[in-house]
């Protein structure tokens, strides 16, 4: 059974959850168009799709006081977690969301974001934001199909960067109480 909890000093140690590979099979694409924002998911041939791994963070809890750390425990084991960060406007940021690949497609994310967003009410914010890459599009619909809907797209993010050419695709859910991931 999954238990989602604040990570505190104790368990600091689990904020330094591995990132594992993830699928890149297409790249979401993002219109806006009459007020309102579309997607379209461009697949891509099988001989392209790759697996990417982001670096490894090197998060430190001490240092990120303003931080708030949520983690999901099965067995008394980290697999996964969300970290909040404090948001402009009426937003909390949602700085990282990530789950041991093993527990992937169990509802594990969608506890987190859930939990989250009681944490954001909690500190008087409307709800949360977050970021996707557009060449990410796993983690694109998975935002979408967490409650979240775009609010904008930045394309500007990766310019001179080793990355360039990427986009991110802004993401917010309004979070009320009783509401579900």
């Amino acid at each position: 059974m999954i238990e989602i909890r604040r990570i505190d000093a104790q368990r600091k140690r689990d904020i330094r959850l591995p990132n594992e590979p993830f699928s890149l099979f297409g790249r979401f694409e993002v219109r806006y168009q009459d007020g309102k924002w579309s997607h379209a998911l461009k697949k891509f041939a099988p001989e392209d799709v790759r697996e990417m791994r982001f670096p490894d963070e090197n998060y430190g809890f001490d240092q990120m006081r303003d931080s708030v750390f949520l983690g999901a425990y099965e067995n008394d084991q980290c697999v996964g977690l969300a970290i909040l960060q404090p948001g402009f406007f009426k937003y909390m940021y949602l700085y990282d969301l990530k789950v041991c690949g093993a527990q992937r497609g169990q509802g594990i994310g969608k506890m987190l974001i859930q939990a989250a967003g009681a944490v954001a009410r909690e500190s008087g914010y409307r709800g949360l934001y977050t970021q996707g890459q557009d060449d990410n599009p796993g983690a694109c619909l998975f935002y979408l199909s967490a409650g979240f809907e775009i609010g904008g797209l930045d394309t500007h993010v990766y310019r001179g960067t080793a990355q360039e050419g990427k986009a991110d695709v802004l993401f917010y859910r309004d979070c009320v109480e009783g509401d579900h991931a």
